[in-house]
């Protein structure tokens, strides 16, 4: 779990820190304040758990290269150069630095000529440390098969996020008594809402079964695609509450209808009751809203409101958290609405009061 993280001299952030809620995070923000950017940031600081997972005694040197490498593939910066990631105009080093849950901490630097990141800072992060899940924006179910072997071999115009949730899907599924029973009534549920489910046969090959018939993936909607990714991550176990690690979610309210996204806020809600953490992103007032209705303090919920926005005197990206709905400021989310109501009263109002 992400408790903080810290941004200095980073791609679009000049310095920026954000306290992390260890239940949901919804981040905000018009066009080009780093929504994205920001998720990206905090995944790659918890990439780590592969690493150490695979070599415990593993050194600077060596976490060093794989978060460079990491930060390259989630970026995809111009000529692929950690240094393009360095913020424009900038004279100090950049650093992203991060803390968690059990007091583990990491901090990296470099400078616009860097080749490599530098560890600062490193405590006891091989220490509990659980892998992230990134959902990206676009589902990938309609273009899974195949997808890893042509990640690897060409310069595919995708981010690694969409080649490491695809790795994530075609994982097995584990044993169904392992199962939380969280995760089995989320499953039911995003099942029931879309009429059948999805069936991952391996190397990319999914279907989706109704009661009497089978169809390819691709007949299917694209919003009960990305419903149907969220009930594979929590099939395979990679989405575990209370055991993985934090559910990171770019616009997770595209190609949703609003049925579908009233859903995807009551479960989100309950697996982080049940020690989920979520950190999204989102434009969408619905997705936004239905967080404030449904959350029930009574059950322990705690959702903070992250609002990205630019200073209007220096045009630095500067964040504002809260954990109450109305008072998230700016919220251009809202303002968007309003002036939608606003043009509404106008027309069906006519030229009265002219």
């Amino acid at each position: 779990m992400i408790t903080q993280l810290a941004l200095k001299n980073f791609t679009a952030f000049s310095d920026l820190a954000i306290d992390f809620s260890p239940k949901i995070n919804v981040i905000i923000g018009e066009n080009g304040t780093g929504k994205t950017q920001l998720l990206k940031a905090s995944y790659a600081m918890c990439s780590g758990a592969s690493l150490h997972k695979a070599k415990p005694d593993a050194s600077d040197e060596e976490l060093a290269a794989m978060l460079t490498t990491k930060l390259l593939r989630l970026f995809m910066p111009l000529d692929e150069k950690l240094g393009k990631m360095h913020h424009q105009g900038a004279t100090e080093q950049a650093c992203l630095s991060a803390q968690f849950a059990q007091e583990q901490r990491l901090a990296a630097t470099f400078f616009n000529n860097s080749r490599s990141l530098a560890i600062q800072e490193r405590t006891n992060y091989q220490h509990s440390q659980v892998e992230a899940v990134f959902m990206p924006t676009k589902e990938v179910l309609s273009f899974m098969k195949g997808f890893n072997s042509l990640y690897e071999k060409y310069g595919l115009s995708f981010d690694q996020s969409y080649q490491d949730i695809c790795l994530l899907l075609d994982l097995p599924e584990v044993r169904p008594e392992t199962l939380h029973e969280k995760s089995k009534w989320a499953m039911a549920e995003i099942e029931a809402i879309c009429g059948g489910r999805f069936v991952f046969y391996g190397g990319g090959k999914v279907t989706f079964k109704t009661d009497n018939a089978e169809y390819s993936a691709n007949a299917m909607a694209e919003g009960f695609r990305k419903a149907g990714m969220l009930s594979r991550l929590l099939e395979t176990g990679a989405i575990q509450p209370g055991v993985s690690g934090p559910l990171f979610w770019d616009e997770p309210e595209t190609n949703l209808n609003p049925k579908l996204m009233k859903l995807l806020v009551k479960i989100l809600l309950e697996l982080s009751r049940n020690g989920q953490q979520v950190i999204l992103a989102t434009h969408d007032y619905v997705l936004l809203k239905w967080f404030d209705l449904l959350m029930d303090k009574g059950k322990g919920d705690h959702v903070r409101f992250h609002s990205l926005y630019r200073d209007p005197v220096t045009t630095d990206i500067k964040i504002a958290s809260t954990e109450h709905f109305l008072d998230i400021s700016p919220n251009p989310i809202d303002e968007a609405f309003g002036f939608l109501i606003n043009q509404e009263i106008e027309n069906d109002m006519g030229g009265l009061g002219k």
